[in-house]
């Protein structure tokens, strides 16, 4: 299965006189320092409200210093879960943003061309009520006997060893 995960950031700007300006100079200075490993980070504006439901701007500025509300969202490939792609995110854009807060806003499984869930996903529920239910293919029962000849036991391999290092005689090798 594959997500779309979208991150909230909390991004320090510092010497700034509006917040139009702290929004431009946070998105230019996340974009530096995603790039170039997270260049596919889609990085914009958040949406800030008050506890009453009005909308705020994604900048707070006090005292020439701002707090920049910012979603970043990629997709993250071939997960098991949601859970899984929001920890994958997180980690991954956390590691390039040093002493920024982070908040996973959202996470939404990304269909198929078909509309369908992907492959993957539908392939492992298989698998998994194929077990549960005791079915298991004869293909991968294997024969334990067969296993023995494969790989040689350690003795054998130190016996090997030993006759390769050994030397009968000093004078002869010498000559």
């Amino acid at each position: 299965m594959d997500c779309s995960v979208v991150v909230e950031a909390a991004v320090p700007v510092y010497d700034v006189e509006s917040a139009d300006e702290a929004v431009r100079i946070a998105i230019s200075k996340t974009g530096e320092m995603l790039n170039p490993d997270l260049s596919y980070v889609e990085i914009s504006m958040g949406s800030r409200h008050s506890p009453s439901g009005e909308e705020l701007p994604p900048a707070f500025v006090a005292a020439d210093e701002a707090l920049v509300a910012l979603e970043l969202e990629m997709t993250v490939f071939n997960v098991e879960r949601t859970e899984h792609a929001s920890r994958i995110a997180r980690k991954e854009i956390g590691q390039r943003l040093e002493n920024v807060p982070l908040k996973i806003l959202r996470v939404n499984p990304i269909a198929d061309d078909d509309g369908s869930e992907s492959e993957s996903e539908s392939e492992s529920t298989e698998t998994d009520s194929d077990v549960s239910s005791g079915d298991e293919p004869t293909e991968n029962i294997s024969d334990d006997s067969d296993d023995d000849n494969l790989i040689p036991e350690f003795d054998e391999l130190v016996e090997d060893s030993w006759g390769l290092l050994t030397v009968e005689s000093p004078v002869d090798c010498c000559s």
